[in-house]
């Protein structure tokens, strides 16, 4: 469930901080969504809430090393504007009005797999994060902190993927890259060297764990994993804690990452 009151407080904070960082010295640009700003190269930005939009291209535009070349607001206007501007990295929100990030990314991605998107946004849930990671996104970064905006997106300029701050291994590690033969060997989803994953990095797991360790990975949540396995919610809590446990991962989002890291290294 979208809770959008506190999305948009936390989209508030988030602004806040940038006006913080920004200073007077740059703050008189006058951006606005769907503006073009010149260039080509550089990096998009697309968010439904201008204030954030403009604070985030305040902020990367005195980057000696960033140039901003557009802003837009909406999902449809993040696939036309990047075929007009081709930027270097998409960065876009999730939940905007006018059309979901994640829908926009799939169809760029469709037509350029070598697109670096990396999504930020006030949304940490799970098959958000998934789905990112399975379609070819270069980064998931949280709308906490935003002097970590610049350094993340020059991890991912670098060739690595960012997972809510941490700088994950080289993308190609995990089949992020964007390349046709990463993103074939994640689209594949669970079952993929299903008989290798078994017995090597998931080898401390039992039968029924390692089922949800595969629902954990296609995405579902607890509901979704229990009518697939016929298991209550409730086991699949407890199966969950235990392959936390055995695995020394912290959530299931750092389930889902390990899932495709050694799918690909298989």
């Amino acid at each position: 469930m979208v809770d959008e009151a506190g999305q948009s407080e936390r989209d508030a904070d988030f602004a806040g901080a940038a006006d913080g960082i920004q200073g007077e010295d740059v703050g008189g640009q006058g951006r606005q969504p769907g503006e073009d700003l010149g260039g080509v190269g550089g990096f998009e930005i697309v968010d439904d809430d201008a204030l954030v939009a403009q604070s985030l291209s305040t902020i990367l535009s005195v980057e000696d090393d960033v140039e901003v070349v557009g802003l837009g607001c909406s999902g449809p206007e993040a696939t036309e504007r990047y075929q007009e501007l081709t930027p270097d990295i998409l960065l876009m929100d999730i939940q905007m009005p006018g059309g979901d990030g994640l829908s926009a990314a799939e169809q760029i991605l469709a037509e350029d797999a070598g697109a670096r998107i990396v999504f930020l946004t006030t949304f940490s849930d799970d098959e958000y994060i998934v789905r990112a990671l399975k379609m070819g996104a270069r980064g998931y970064l949280i709308k906490q902190d935003v002097a970590q905006v610049a350094p993340a997106l020059r991890s991912v300029m670098a060739g690595v993927c960012v997972l809510e701050g941490e700088v994950l291994e080289r993308s190609t590690t995990m089949g992020l890259s964007g390349g046709t033969a990463g993103r074939e060997q994640t689209e594949a989803g669970p079952g993929t060297s299903a008989k290798n994953l078994r017995s090597t990095a998931f080898a401390a797991l039992t039968d029924r764990e390692y089922e949800v360790v595969e629902a954990v990975a296609e995405g579902l949540d607890n509901a979704e994993a229990a009518a697939r396995l016929f298991m209550s919610e409730g086991t699949v809590r407890n199966h969950i804690s235990a392959i936390l446990a055995k695995l020394g991962l912290r959530n299931r989002t750092q389930v889902a990452v390990m899932y495709y890291r050694c799918a690909q290294a298989g």
